[in-house]
């Protein structure tokens, strides 16, 4: 019974921090508030195109030479040549598709019911959804429901 009560004590104690770092002050204490912009800033069309670019210049030289601009298309074909020989036959390129073929062709019979197309459908990602705290509220904590 002892045992018990003393592991119901230590977990209820609160926890204390063993690092000398101070807590930040609250916002409205000490520290004015600092105004959220009322737009989120975007890059320029300018600044996606000059990283578009630097993608493709390897050596920054400024320029894009034909062997640069074709690198990402000979990595690509590379993956898809299986038997490494230089050519790619329809089945290399098409591997994608016959390996999804065949995983929903559970059956094996060389074709797809409609319940097994199902399975060939592409797979969205869900949007991803953050929570906000509302305008105003002190960061870090979470409104109270009463």
């Amino acid at each position: 019974m002892l045992l018990i009560a003393a592991g119901v004590m230590l977990f209820r104690t609160p926890a204390r921090s063993l690092s000398p770092l101070r807590a930040a002050p609250v916002v409205g204490q000490e520290a004015e508030p600092r105004a959220l912009p009322e737009t989120v800033p975007e890059a320029t069309p300018r600044t996606r195109e000059q990283k578009r670019f630097n993608r493709y210049d390897k050596d920054r030289n400024a320029l894009i030479t034909r062997d640069e601009y074709l690198a990402s298309r000979r990595k690509a074909y590379a993956r898809l040549d299986l038997d490494k020989d230089g050519r790619l036959s329809f089945d290399e390129w098409a591997v994608k598709t016959t390996d999804k073929f065949a995983a929903a062709d559970t059956d094996k019979s060389g074709s797809m019911t409609a319940a097994e197309f199902v399975a060939t459908a592409p797979k969205r990602k869900a949007p991803v959804r953050v929570k906000c705290p509302p305008a105003g509220a002190p960061a870090g904590r979470e409104e109270e429901e009463g």
